[in-house]
């Protein structure tokens, strides 16, 4: 059946796909249901390849407790509290949140305040779906009072980004530590050292900048759905990194909706060396560390994620960074096999 006009293409965006130049080696693994503790340590994470579980949360505490369509609001407002305050993420581009400073910026808000914003957005949708049913299907429905002027907040460009609920580093920022008590940490994570547990929560629909993190991460989507698009870290001269002696050197120079191939012209290829999955409630992904990301984030969407230290990370002294380096430098297949990387890096020093 054919989709009207725009839809395909919205159907396109939305769906699971491959890249013509991935490696089948680079791959997400597929598991329908979560592995052992064992399994996961022994085949999973030292491939340093992501993986998708489905149903990891199904039954779990979260996610029956924190739906926004089935009373999460009304029950995450109780739970936390009316005085606690949160850092959200507040961007001066609309529903895109890019890691440079320059477009956003950080802001300190009652977790309340931004529950109550939801509940609104969340009446305006409801309002507007009886309305599209009064009228029937085909038509347009008309935007209410309340849903236009909750549209028009500014909450509408906040995203709780990586809001503390455990930091092993820092105690002091865990402002909603007191989730914890609803979380269950998955069974093949059992005895991972983690770093940090932290909520992520969209109000509206938004997108996150390509990046990679300094950690292994288990994404795990409590109510809502994501579309994590992928790359290898060998995709890199591909995503052009920020200058690593700069702000946000972990992020992408290329814009995500509007990309200057002008600028960037190896980014026309970004395309073909990279994956997409869709997490749906109760799933999860893990992603491994320096492995490229792009998230986008339906209405309503909560998740959480846990951040460990990679085996090597955690083994790699610092006393031996130096030698470390110079092995790789001295290495000769590494320089016929890395000069793509190389000539950009040179590029960015320059």
């Amino acid at each position: 059946k054919k989709l009207p006009d725009g839809q395909g293409m919205q159907a396109e965006e939305d769906a699971e796909f491959v890249g013509a130049r991935v490696e089948a080696g680079l791959r997400a693994a597929r598991f329908s249901s979560p592995p052992s503790s064992e399994e996961f340590a022994a085949s999973i994470e030292p491939k340093n390849v992501p993986a998708v579980f489905r149903g990891v949360l199904n039954g779990s505490a979260a996610s029956s407790r924190w739906d926004p369509l089935h009373g999460g609001l009304d029950y995450l407002l109780e739970k936390v509290g009316p005085d606690v305050a949160v850092e959200a993420m507040m961007s001066s581009t609309g529903h895109v949140f890019y890691g440079d400073l320059r477009s956003h910026e950080r802001v300190s808000i009652p977790f309340s305040t931004f529950m109550h914003s939801c509940k609104s957005y969340l009446g305006g949708l409801n309002a507007a779906d009886d309305s599209s049913k009064d009228k029937g299907i085909g038509e347009e429905p008309t935007c209410s009072e309340e849903m236009c002027s909750a549209s028009l907040e500014n909450s509408e460009q906040l995203y709780l980004a990586q809001v503390s609920i455990l930091n092993t580093e820092n105690k002091e920022r865990c402002s909603l530590e007191v989730l914890k008590e609803d979380i269950q940490e998955p069974i093949f994570l059992k005895g991972r050292p983690f770093s940090s547990i932290n909520f992520w929560m969209s109000r509206a629909h938004m997108r996150s900048s390509t990046h990679y993190d300094p950690h292994h991460n288990l994404l795990c989507v409590v109510a809502g759905c994501k579309k994590v698009t992928l790359w290898s870290p060998s995709a890199s001269p591909f995503l052009y990194p920020m200058p690593v002696y700069g702000e946000a050197s972990n992020h992408s120079c290329v814009s995500i909706e509007e990309p200057d191939y002008s600028s960037y012209t190896r980014a026309k290829y970004m395309k073909e060396y990279s994956e997409r999955v869709v997490l749906n409630c109760g799933d999860a992904l893990f992603i491994p560390e320096g492995w490229y990301h792009q998230v986008d984030s339906d209405d309503l969407t909560i998740a959480i994620n846990f951040w460990w230290k990679s085996r090597i990370m955690t083994e790699m002294l610092e006393h031996m960074d130096a030698y470390y380096l110079r092995r790789i430098l001295r290495s000769e297949d590494w320089w016929i096999q890395r000069w793509y990387v190389l000539l950009p890096l040179v590029w960015l020093f320059w």
